[in-house]
């Protein structure tokens, strides 16, 4: 817990002096290690005029994860999303990430990690239900085909590491009976796709792959022929028939650390498309070298666990300059607040605190990397006016290099350069118990800056040589950029 530093009050009013006029000069700063060096800034406009952010454009706009674990109301869930992807496209959201949308051996309960039908949108009875957890396939396609009028990409989560459901027979390689047959009759009612335990490790192929946390009795053995045909090289493969077929944009691939990186690099040969992995591993080397062998994008999972620790863990904002891979490939880092697993998750060191939220949200959509935003915090009243204005922020202002220009335990300040067109943006988070204030070097010289997240209401007034005091509330965060 930080403590209040007590403010003498020929200190607070040589602070008043040195930091220039506010419209919130009535309120508490914490002087300490904050104002370091500079001239007194000039006196700000009463009321400065903000820039029209849609005459600007970062080049890049979000990602929106439009689920989380065990969404409701069941078999409804395609149609709640058709009512949902307009808002969303207004807000400035360009891809959906859908929740896996074939038929798996939990049937109406499955989220679909236990694929059981690559082909069954929810139009077999088959594990109790015709229609999946999420709904029919003519909802799915009714929404797919919404999202593209919309001008949204539609990103299918492709489980390719195992399978689930299949029906008993015996298999030789195990000496024993297994659940490793998929036909018309055990868990892959249309007939494409049937497998048998030849299809999963060991076999007369391979003995194993890379990883075989789950479902090891049915972990899909790749480098079997027919395997590689149904699933990506046929016309009427998995990779094939869900792009040409349904529509699909790109793919989130589920947990690569199953299998071989050529797995994905054969798919997007065959297919193309936008493309991120779930490599769920905080070390940003592993990320980087996932990265390199396959040439796709990954979740920056090493992103997540530094502002966990920065907020939560560790209470210490250093932690936000860490390791990640954003800072490596960060047009191929795909940054994100939470997830399905993180929220379900009972390990408070695998989620962020819903109080911190909203810090992290300021710092993955005004950082480099490919944010995506959680379906639940999107939806959430206490957050959604907030996240919207980040959004807009981040599609309009988040542009250039990043550079930090400070970072101590409890204050974190980024600049983005922004470009000849564009003026960039600087982010001035605060874990302080008091509003902070701190003069910074910018590239905008002689003019007001704004608080564009609107947090605070002080309006300062850069120097010739772009020296300026900006301000961040207690335990929140401002984002500052130029006036007209």
């Amino acid at each position: 817990m930080k403590k209040n530093k007590i403010l003498f009050p020929f200190l607070f009013s040589l602070l008043l002096v040195v930091s220039g006029c506010s419209k919130d000069d009535d309120e508490v700063v914490d002087e300490t290690d904050d104002i370091t060096g500079g001239e007194e800034p000039e006196e700000t406009p009463d009321d400065p005029e903000a820039l029209d952010l849609s005459q600007y454009s970062s080049g890049q706009k979000v990602m929106m994860q439009t689920f989380y674990w065990d969404v409701e109301p069941r078999f409804e869930w395609w149609n709640n999303l058709s009512d949902k992807v307009e808002g969303w496209a207004d807000a400035g959201i360009d891809r959906l990430w859908l929740p896996v949308a074939t038929k798996g051996q939990s049937g109406g309960n499955s989220m679909g990690y236990d694929p059981s039908d690559y082909f069954d949108f929810g139009e077999y009875d088959q594990h109790g239900t015709v229609p999946t957890r999420f709904g029919t396939r003519e909802e799915l396609e009714n929404l797919i085909a919404k999202s593209h009028d919309l001008g949204l990409e539609v990103i299918a989560d492709i489980v390719l590491n195992h399978n689930s459901g299949g029906g008993l027979q015996y298999n030789p390689y195990r000496d024993k009976e297994t659940y490793t047959l998929f036909n018309q009759e055990h868990g892959n009612a249309s007939g494409m796709f049937n497998r048998n335990y030849e299809h999963f490790h060991p076999n007369d192929v391979s003995q194993s792959d890379e990883g075989d946390l789950f479902f090891s009795e049915q972990d899909v053995d790749h480098d079997v022929p027919y395997v590689q045909d149904w699933l990506w090289k046929n016309e009427n493969s998995v990779a094939k028939y869900y792009k040409n077929e349904m529509g699909f944009d790109g793919w989130r691939f589920d947990y690569v650390k199953g299998f071989g990186t050529w797995v994905i690099e054969d798919w997007m040969n065959e297919v193309g498309g936008f493309a991120v992995g779930e490599n769920f591993d905080g070390n940003a080397d592993v990320l980087v070298d996932w990265v390199d062998a396959t040439g796709v994008s990954a979740f920056d999972f090493a992103a997540f666990y530094k502002m966990e620790e920065a907020f939560d863990r560790f209470d210490d904002l250093n932690y936000l300059d860490g390791n990640t891979l954003r800072k490596v490939y960060p047009d191929k880092a795909v940054t994100f607040v939470a997830n399905h697993d993180t929220e379900k998750d009972e390990n408070e060191d695998n989620r962020i605190a819903t109080e911190n939220k909203m810090k992290a949200y300021a710092y993955i959509l005004t950082h480099d990397g490919y944010p995506t935003i959680f379906y639940s915090d999107y939806e959430n009243e206490a957050f959604n006016e907030e996240i919207k204005q980040l959004i807009d922020i981040h599609n309009s202002l988040a542009l250039g290099d990043v550079e930090v220009l400070h970072v101590d335990n409890d204050e974190y300040v980024m600049k983005r350069e922004g470009n000849a067109e564009n003026p960039g943006l600087i982010l001035y988070i605060s874990t302080g118990s008091t509003t902070k204030r701190r003069i910074v070097q910018t590239n905008w010289n002689n003019v007001t800056l704004l608080d564009y997240s609107g947090n605070t209401t002080y309006t300062p007034t850069s120097d010739e040589n772009g020296m300026v005091t900006i301000e961040a509330p207690a335990n929140g965060y401002s984002i500052y950029s130029i006036t007209k």
